[in-house]
């Protein structure tokens, strides 16, 4: 009958044999029973036990070397003389002086009367001493130990000695090698002294690899490293781990990528809705859709509303503005109140007669560009040097229109890529390069002047009040030797734009004191509101309202376009070959 190895419990049967190996060793904790060594499989306990303990247990205690072969016919071991010897070693001195000879050659143990080399092994105080509690064991002709059936005592002895050894086990386990390991494979060392022969250093030599470590818990995490990644040399990666690693990461570096992509994929949608690009319509729908929110929720009947939609049509047909959102006299409004008071100002300047365009339904939140060009141009049809203008105001579509032909005549090409070649039907942002280049098309001669860094405390834009002030006052000072308090100049508006918005400059103010500040027209202003400057009641709250101080314009970049003269047929054929830069992005200016 077969004879377990480690227990020697007698099983009927091969198949039970390997159930018995599997349930009660191999899925268990397998520990030595003469060390500390615990946590390995059951070939690497076999290989430990042969390697570490044969020659020293058969000398330390009374050890009974059998052939595994040999049984008596109700399944017990026989014991035979010819196979058996006994030898009683009194300490670990004479077993290290056993395994290792003077002549440094491991001593040959006979077995079955062959020679069985035994692996020398340096055991260290505590392992030889644990050897004295340990149960009697077989040698069978391969070189496995078997454990022989004693007393009830020897059973607890070994038993507590396991359990003792396995909880020590994280500190001084001696490790072995994996399955498979050749015979020629050395189990750990503790050595007392180093390579160069000085004492008092414990050094702990794999044995998977040359690798020595200091300490048992070291020698302890590298050893399990080959165990769980197979036996690599310790001098480098396995080419598995190495090749796990590289998936690993080309897998993260997908998976960031897509997360990226997908990010930036979203990110440029919400900037196409927000600035107008999203092919959901422009002019006409969003006016269409507002009026009929608005009969939805009461605020308009139906035959306003389709008296509107119809107007709206004609407007949008004739190309010009219907002029619901103009406010006119504006300009003579502010001259009257700052010749009658302005007692904290030394000077104010004022462009030319302006009048004022409100964003309405149709262009609200998105028109403000269109609107402060409406401006510019209202206040050009009153001079006579820029007669080459069209004779009204055109609508929103048609000045959109206005800007496409512009593109088809090459005028600023590096927009016109980026809207594609198309504002039509759209809610586009336009900014300081599309105004450029349609004004330029009317033989308009303009200039765009950047200030794109603060120059003032607080992230203030000094240099570009005082730029502003030198644009109004440089015609007034030419005109008359004493500049007077108030001054209507005859010059058009700046068109200033920053990150986001854009609004038209109509004058500035310099305090007594010096200080300076803008006079402002926004396109968010209503109607309603800029009707107010025309009552001397509220003007002055309005007047508030439109004066900006340098810390009340604190945007990082501004840009401002001025319109100065008419070009001649030659400049405008040279201008058309110059770049046109854009501070905030063409998609935002």
């Amino acid at each position: 009958m077969p004879v377990c190895e480690i227990c020697c419990e007698e099983l009927p049967s091969e198949a039970e044999m390997r159930t018995h190996l599997l349930l009660s060793h191999m899925d268990n904790v397998m520990a030595c029973p003469f060390c500390s060594l615990s946590g390995v499989s059951y070939d690497e306990l076999s290989f430990h036990i042969n390697a570490a303990h044969i020659e020293k247990d058969c000398k330390d205690m009374n050890v009974t070397v059998i052939d595994s072969g040999q049984k008596t016919s109700n399944g017990s071991i026989a014991q035979s003389p010819n196979t058996t010897r006994t030898s009683n070693v009194k300490n670990a001195q004479k077993v290290s002086q056993v395994s290792h000879p003077a002549s440094g050659h491991p001593s040959p143990f006979q077995v079955n009367g062959m020679a069985t080399p035994i692996t020398g092994t340096s055991l260290s105080q505590e392992t030889s001493t644990s050897l004295k509690s340990s149960p009697p064991a077989a040698a069978t002709a391969n070189g496995v130990i078997k454990l022989v059936g004693t007393t009830q005592t020897a059973t607890t002895n070994s038993r507590i000695e396991r359990e003792d050894g396995h909880r020590k086990s994280k500190q001084k386990r001696l490790s072995s090698p994996n399955k498979g390991a050749g015979p020629d494979v050395g189990t750990s060392t503790e050595a007392s002294s180093t390579s160069n022969g000085r004492s008092g250093v414990l050094l702990y030599e794999c044995p998977m690899c040359s690798l020595s470590c200091s300490s048992s818990t070291s020698l302890q995490e590298h050893v399990e490293l080959h165990l769980e990644y197979g036996s690599a040399p310790a001098t480098g990666h396995s080419p598995g781990d190495l090749t796990l690693a590289r998936k690993l990461q080309e897998e993260e570096e997908q998976k960031w990528r897509e997360v990226e992509s997908r990010r930036e994929a979203e990110n440029f949608k919400k900037l196409q809705k927000q600035f107008g690009l999203d092919n959901s319509g422009g002019y006409r729908k969003q006016m269409e859709r507002n009026m009929e929110r608005a009969v939805s929720r009461g605020q308009m009947v139906p035959a306003e509303f389709h008296r509107k939609k119809v107007e709206m049509l004609e407007s949008l047909a004739s190309g010009v503005d219907d002029g619901r959102s103009k406010t006119s006299g504006l300009m003579e409004a502010l001259y009257r109140y700052y010749q009658r008071d302005a007692s904290d100002c030394a000077h104010v300047w004022l462009c030319a007669e302006t009048d004022h365009y409100s964003s309405s339904e149709g262009d609200k939140g998105w028109g403000c560009g269109y609107r402060n060009f409406q401006m510019l141009l209202s206040s050009l049809h009153r001079m006579e040097q820029y007669n080459l203008l069209p004779v009204s105001v055109p609508s929103i579509p048609r000045v959109q229109a206005i800007i496409e032909e512009a593109w088809a005549q090459g005028a600023d090409p590096q927009g016109a890529s980026h809207f594609k070649h198309r504002l039509q039907g759209t809610r586009a942002w336009i900014g300081a390069t599309e105004i450029y280049a349609v004004l330029t098309s009317f033989s308009v001669k303009a200039r765009i002047v950047d200030f794109h860094k603060p120059t003032g405390p607080g992230d203030t834009h000094l240099r570009m009040f005082e730029w502003v002030k030198q644009y109004f006052s440089h015609s007034a000072s030419r005109s008359a030797r004493l500049s007077p308090k108030v001054v209507h100049t005859t010059l058009p508006p700046i068109y200033l734009q920053h990150q986001g918005h854009s609004r038209s400059i109509v004058g500035v103010e310099q305090k007594v004191n010096g200080n300076l500040s803008l006079l402002l027209f926004d396109p968010g202003f209503a109607p309603g509101e800029m009707r107010r400057l025309l009552s001397q009641d509220t003007v002055a709250t309005m007047v508030r309202r439109m004066r900006k101080l340098p810390s009340g314009l604190k945007h990082r970049q501004y840009q401002v376009v001025v319109a100065d003269g008419v070009l001649t047929a030659e400049e405008k054929r040279v201008i058309k070959t110059y770049r046109i830069h854009c501070l905030f992005g063409h998609h935002n200016c």
